[in-house]
């Protein structure tokens, strides 16, 4: 039994506890949460038996062996310290940090500390774009533009749930984080060219509203163009389209759904099947003493990239 301590009271706490329950061979004993009221409300939901705002308290609780930290983006590489100083494995969701060199210190501590250590990028965990990824070993689709999108209507800092956020997220850093890996992990392209430009900043927020982002990998012979935005009025829409030689394929993350050019559907996604996949990596990499598919080392070269849009948008591209 790995017993395990969640970080995290939030929208994407709720939705490791849906998938934890589905598993054999793991409980969560403990949960650290941020706001006192939510984190009460959240243990008694889920029956954990413990719960405080203390973080170093929750992963000192009897028998915790691993922690998955889904708290906020600017506070994980401070807490991933904690975690792995304490000899803890550890789940992060993304994104590792919010700039490369936070990454490189998670990367340097990995190294150091022997213990597993896998960074949340659970689209490298959907059968889809795992089929993508097949497909592209085997030689059976060669690419020539991958076009992705992100699109929110997040004008006030609400979670999903309708409540005040205590923390602004970051639409390149995180969001784009999700598809500048798996554009990555697909190409296997370390050294893209990358680059990007913003709209205006909100003026409460703080924060670019809309990105664009340009990606060339000569090694793949494929273009990349992306486009992210918190002004669009309707629903989450996330999405990706891989235009090859053979064919085009349409992957809605949304709806969990890959379509062919005709709109045939050609698969699917269970529901939370991606996280589900994602989560038992975790405990099997912990249970057999090795490295996890997304290690932390592993996924920097995606923060590299992200780095060098960042430093694009930095340079003026604005």
């Amino acid at each position: 039994m790995v017993k395990i301590c969640l970080a995290g009271e939030g929208g994407q706490g709720m939705t490791y506890m849906q998938t934890l329950e589905k598993m054999s061979g793991v409980e969560v004993v403990s949960l650290a949460g941020g706001l006192e009221k939510d984190t009460a409300e959240f243990a008694e939901q889920w029956n954990i038996p413990h719960h405080s705002l203390d973080l170093a308290e929750c992963v000192d609780q009897p028998d915790v062996e691993a922690v998955i930290l889904t708290s906020p983006s600017q506070v994980h590489v401070e807490q991933a310290e904690l975690v792995l100083s304490k000899g803890k494995h550890l789940m992060l969701e993304i994104p590792m940090a919010l700039d490369l060199a936070g990454s490189e210190q998670l990367v340097d501590l990995e190294k150091k500390c022997g213990l597993t250590c896998m960074v949340a990028h659970t689209r490298r965990y959907s059968p889809m774009y795992r089929e993508i990824h097949r497909r592209l070993r085997a030689g059976e689709l060669q690419l020539h533009h991958i076009l992705f999108q992100t699109y929110f209507f997040r004008r006030v800092n609400i979670n999903r749930f309708g409540k005040p956020r205590t923390w602004v997220d970051d639409l390149l850093w995180h969001h784009a984080c999700h598809s500048v890996d798996l554009i990555y992990w697909l190409l296997d392209d370390p050294d893209m060219d990358a680059w990007g430009q913003t709209g205006p900043d909100h003026p409460e927020l703080g924060i670019p509203m809309d990105i664009t982002i340009g990606m060339r990998s000569d090694k793949a012979g494929c273009i990349v163009t992306g486009a992210l935005s918190f002004n669009h009025h309707g629903p989450i829409d996330v999405s990706t389209k891989f235009i090859g030689e053979e064919t085009t394929l349409t992957v809605n993350s949304s709806k969990s759904e890959m379509r062919d050019p005709e709109g045939e559907l050609v698969m699917t996604d269970a529901p939370g099947e991606a996280f589900l996949n994602q989560c038992r990596e975790f405990v099997a990499a912990i249970e057999a003493g090795r490295k996890p598919a997304t290690s932390f080392a592993d996924c920097l070269p995606a923060m590299k990239l992200l780095d060098r849009i960042q430093t694009a948008i930095d340079a003026g591209y604005r």
